[in-house]
């Protein structure tokens, strides 16, 4: 039974009654003996009992204040890993981490013996490790090392019942525990003086590295090390199974560990968790920024709910942290419903608004024009409605080098950070490339080699072959309400960029005459995601109308292939269709990325890979402006929903968490007289073609455990 000491691990470690003990001189690296390469000739220096017992040496607490970096690289060069080097090994604790682990320690060549409550004999024989169901039968085995895999509120119990009494005496004991003050405190509090002890952070597992450990940090303190040659030889050797395979090697000690990691694993986990109740699905046209939160999902989803609720338990800030999260999310909504409450007003009781005038007062006369977004058809042009992706052969035109006759004059209009990104490639690729902006960029083009116009018609009279729309969903019907289109060529094709499809397509149809092509894009990348190049990026395009002569086709495939030569993954897909892919994962991944940003998360000496990807994530989204984010909320049928479904998946988590305290201090308190279980189930939230009311009841994803 937890105790409630335990529950807020804030005791001093025990002092040894040694005169000699000094913390002081174990933050020199270069005075450490503990880190001197190993020789063969003190390895010849045999200790017998005997010895040993009449002058053993004392031992040292470690108690670093700084990240100190451990030179392997010399070790390595100094020290061959013969059969000498061999450890025994007896793993407490043979879940998922302890197979992780197990499994390159085998393949290393050590002896590898396990324990744990479950039966894992068979996992244990597939890995050529040897299973034993009685601790006191692997305690016997007398192995160097005993390897601590447990669950971070189970540690307590679980050495407490080991029979320390049939190890022998110089063993060596190490955790592996996400958190790292509490187990320290424990193993020196629990263990006897004659115990060496390790307190380790591998800052992975099984998903983050399932291909390597290369180049991802392992933290470690040596908490307490008898300062005898043979003890530090196999300290040396322990921490070697880690270098040798590439691991970042950082010496911390436990406080400062904790105060860079706990926060930022609780943090990570309690944003995969919350994800993960949403049920996201990749997507045929996945951004960067969703594929970021995907990642998350998996990296966070094979980790026990009791990994998660100890980081909770025995992270002091957790609580601090939940709050903030919560008034993050909550500021953002009020933001996003502040915006939309000014545009009902403006809508309500601005009559100049309300009033529509005609977009050419009259000079259209004599088109055929589209009524109701619905587009008028002639006879060379076609509508293109399609409702599967269908893929784009680019392989011709890639092939073959840019000439005079295949270069395009396009015309940007809105030329912000998006127009420039863009400008900037099809500068590079021999076009010419006109702007026109409502703000003045004439500095930022010429720069590019881009020519500036600040009035439309400027521009237009100019008749650029492609009329590139870069602006903001919120202002696009303004801008192409504005333009003087009476002064371009009947033949010039319209192309957006917008993050949502449907909308921009329905106003083209609606405002544009018949006359002009069609093309609605999204590249599903920016300035940010994009800044090292497009190879493999999505680009979504439909056709929406383009006439069928062959100057048209020719002109719709020239501006396309702008895109294809950069590496991009070219998708055709219907407008329909990539709203109902992308314009829900946009805004969850926008959501999601604002809220961090507002919680102001920093990197650390140690980021997991789980925590790179909330950093990622804000770096993705922060660039963007809130008109876009608002654009993505008001465009998107789905967006109160998905508001809705992310608050409840929030509040779910914290009453699982609370549910769980809540538990441990009523056993506390009342011990056998109750009986609580809480479901191993994960709260999953419905898919949004199901009613958002169908969501789970506190009763439905908590019940109470007994642990």
């Amino acid at each position: 039974m937890l105790s409630l000491s335990s529950l807020h691990p804030n005791s001093s470690p025990p002092q040894l009654n040694n005169p000699s003990l000094s913390s002081s001189s174990s933050l020199s690296l270069s005075s450490s003996p503990s880190l001197k390469p190993t020789t063969a000739a003190a390895a010849a220096t045999a200790i017998t009992p005997k010895t040993l017992h009449l002058r053993r040496k004392p031992l040292r607490i470690r108690a670093l204040d700084a990240a100190q970096p451990y030179d392997y690289e010399t070790k390595l060069a100094t020290t061959h890993f013969h059969t000498t080097h061999h450890l025994k090994i007896g793993i407490i604790g043979f879940g998922n981490f302890g197979q992780f682990l197990a499994k390159t320690l085998v393949s290393q060549g050590h002896t590898v013996l396990a324990h744990s409550r479950s039966d894992h004999s068979h996992a244990a024989k597939s890995l050529g490790v040897s299973f034993f169901s009685d601790p006191n039968d692997l305690c016997e085995e007398h192995p160097e090392v005993i390897l601590l895999c447990t669950s971070i509120i189970s540690t307590e119990r679980v050495l407490a019942s080991l029979p320390l009494q049939r190890l022998k005496r110089s063993t060596l004991f190490v955790d592996v525990l996400s958190v790292k003050e509490f187990p320290k405190s424990l193993l020196l509090d629990i263990l006897p003086p004659y115990f060496d002890v390790i307190c380790c952070h591998p800052m992975f597992g099984p998903q983050s590295a399932k291909r390597t450990w290369d180049g991802l940090f392992f933290v470690y303190e040596k908490a307490r090390i008898t300062n005898e040659d043979s003890r530090i030889s196999r300290c040396d050797k322990f921490l070697n199974v880690f270098a040798r395979e590439g691991c970042e090697m950082v010496e911390m000690s436990c406080a400062e560990h904790d105060k860079y990691a706990a926060g930022s694993q609780f943090i990570t986990h309690t944003v995969g968790r919350v994800l993960e109740m949403l049920n996201l699905e990749s997507t045929p046209i996945n951004t960067k920024g969703y594929e970021t939160l995907l990642n998350l999902v998996e990296i966070t989803a094979e980790d026990s709910f009791d990994l998660y609720y100890g980081l909770f338990m025995y992270n002091k800030s957790a609580m601090e942290m939940l709050e903030r999260l919560d008034l993050a999310f909550e500021a953002l909504r009020s933001e996003l419903f502040g915006r939309l409450h000014g545009v009902v007003r403006n809508q309500l009781f601005d009559k100049a608004q309300k009033a529509k005038s005609s977009l050419f007062n009259g000079n259209g006369a004599g088109h055929n024009w589209t009524q109701n977004g619905a587009a008028l058809q002639s006879t060379s042009l076609a509508t293109r409605s399609q409702d599967v992706t269908q893929p784009y052969e680019y392989k011709g035109q890639i092939s073959q080098p840019i000439d005079d006759s295949s270069k395009l004059k396009v015309a940007i209009v809105g030329f912000g950070n998006f127009g420039q990104f863009l400008a900037k490639t099809i500068v590079r690729q021999g076009h010419t490339v006109l702007a026109y902006s409502r703000s003045n960029y004439s500095n930022a083009a010429q720069e590019l080699g881009v020519s500036y116009f600040s009035d439309a018609d400027d521009l237009c009279e100019e008749h650029p072959e492609v009329i590139l729309v870069c602006t903001s969903i919120l202002s696009t019907e303004q801008v192409l309400k504005s333009l003087p289109l009476q002064r371009l060529k009947r033949s010039t094709l319209f192309v957006d960029v917008l993050s949502v499809k449907e909308f921009p397509r329905s106003l083209f149809l609606q405002y544009l005459p018949s006359y002009f092509d069609v093309l609605c894009t999204h590249p599903m990348f920016g300035p940010e995601s994009g800044k090292n190049g497009w190879n493999g990026l999505p680009f979504v395009y439909d056709k929406v109308r383009v006439g069928s002569d062959e100057s048209r086709v020719s002109r719709c495939d020239g501006f396309l292939d702008i895109f294809a030569r950069e590496g991009c993954r070219m998708v055709e897909m219907s407008c329909a269709e990539h709203d109902w892919h992308a314009a829900g994962s946009q805004f969850i991944t926008h959501t999601m990325g604002r809220v961090l940003e507002k919680l102001g998360l920093e990197s650390t000496p140690i980021n997991t890979r789980g925590y790179e990807t909330l950093l990622n994530l804000v770096e993705n989204t922060a660039g963007d402006s809130f008109d876009l984010y608002y654009g993505l909320f008001m465009y998107n049928a789905n967006a109160m929903e998905q508001l809705e479904r992310l608050d409840h998946s929030f509040e779910s988590l914290k009453k699982q968490l609370f549910g769980r305290l809540h538990g441990v201090l009523r056993k506390q308190l009342f011990g056998t007289a109750e009986k609580f279980q809480v479901s191993r189930e994960k709260p999953m939230l419905p898919k949004l073609s199901q009613s958002s009311a169908a969501l789970p009841s506190s009763s439905d994803t908590l019940h109470v455990q007994n642990n």
